[in-house]
């Protein structure tokens, strides 16, 4: 029996840069869908709708909200094409390393901006994909029989009453107790909420066909 935690994202589908099939650039109609790499158990996705005017530079601007298992290392965004003849064509898919968006010092709920290379069913690249992930909400459950409560406060040292006037001596003790330092919230258990600009940083080898 072990511990779970899971996160819900929210990723912001903003845009699409030189995406192509076959070498020639799209008309219309791409879409994204997103999703978390969850070792081939079933995960939730959500997609965008298609964006019927624009062309190999599509712009969605929506708001998507997949769940996150404790186990996930990437989430998957893939890029297609909605075609009325011959189905979704594939443009192109970005696997997001989890720890991108987070950090062991950063808070979850911080709004990262990214953009990554997607890359074709042959690994080559394939346009750019520009999205925003930050995590909405978080659920803890522990199913082993340990407690999970915080260690106990340690209570501040004080002086014994009489002492201070006797200069911190007495006459059956030539020295005090050592002091106890107060005690602090651990480090990242305080609140933080904000927001941070990320630089984009590009993986052209983080792909899978």
């Amino acid at each position: 029996m072990a511990d779970t935690y899971n996160r819900r994202l929210e990723v912001t589908v903003i845009s699409g840069e030189d995406l192509r099939i076959n070498d020639k650039p799209i008309k219309n109609n791409a879409f994204v869908t997103v999703k978390a790499d969850s070792h081939g158990s079933p995960s939730s996705q959500d997609s965008t709708k298609p964006d019927a005017r624009s062309e190999s530079y599509p712009y969605w601007d929506e708001k998507l909200h997949v769940d996150l298992p404790a186990d996930s290392p990437y989430v998957v965004v893939k890029v297609c094409r909605r075609t009325s003849s011959a189905g979704d064509k594939h443009v192109g898919t970005a696997w997001i390393p989890v720890s991108d968006f987070i950090g062991e010092y950063t808070p979850e709920n911080y709004l990262r901006f990214l953009s990554y290379r997607l890359r074709d069913a042959k690994g080559l690249r394939n346009g750019i994909i520009n999205i925003s992930v930050r995590v909405v909400s978080s659920s803890y459950k522990r199913t082993s029989s340990c407690s999970s409560r915080l260690p106990p406060l340690v209570p501040e040292f004080r002086m014994p009453v009489g002492w201070e006037k006797h200069g911190g001596t007495s006459s059956g003790s030539s020295r005090l107790p050592p002091l106890l330092p107060e005690f602090r919230m651990p480090v990242g258990r305080e609140k933080h909420g904000g927001t941070v600009n990320g630089v984009p940083v590009w993986y052209p080898y983080q792909w899978k066909s």
